[in-house]
């Protein structure tokens, strides 16, 4: 029996959340996951949508299957990123919400507040959301509704 692929994870932070984003960039990468950093890599002041914005255009791309944002809470990234078409990212902080963004929600990010979780949750969360898959079912339609609200303002702006 074949063995599945990995998913290609990409991450990202400002600069609040850059400890926190190099701790799962590390610990994804020690699981053998192919990691990309799209920064920030200093403590210099770095806006969030700066770093929300590349990371969530990759997914919607394709070029990479799932991303983690950070910020110092976990909102502003997740707004940012979801401005994308395409682009489903849920603000994770217990386990239930990490398995059922990716369940339920067929989410490609999640993102996290690096001023009001712990790294251990942090990481823990992170394994939760990267074993889960999407079970579509009832959920395929609503995520669907979700998709086509993007392809409407998308055309919309056009």
């Amino acid at each position: 029996m074949a063995e599945t692929a990995k998913p290609k994870i990409v991450v990202g932070a400002d600069h609040l959340g850059r400890e926190l984003k190099d701790l799962l960039r590390d610990h994804l990468t020690a699981q053998g996951y192919e990691v990309c950093d799209m920064g920030t890599a200093t403590s210099d002041p770095v806006d969030y949508p700066d770093v929300a914005l590349p990371v969530a255009q990759a997914i919607a791309k394709g070029d990479f299957d799932r991303g983690i944002l950070v910020c110092g809470t976990g909102a502003g990234v997740c707004v940012s990123a979801n401005k994308v078409p395409g682009v489903i990212a849920v603000q994770v902080s217990d386990p239930y919400t990490a398995e059922r963004a990716r369940a339920s929600n067929n989410a490609q990010i999640i993102t996290f507040g690096a001023l009001t979780i712990g790294p251990a949750t942090a990481k823990a969360l992170t394994d939760i959301f990267m074993a889960a898959e999407f079970q579509g079912g009832g959920s395929a339609k609503k995520v669907q509704k979700m998709l086509d609200i993007d392809q409407h303002y998308k055309k919309l702006a056009s």
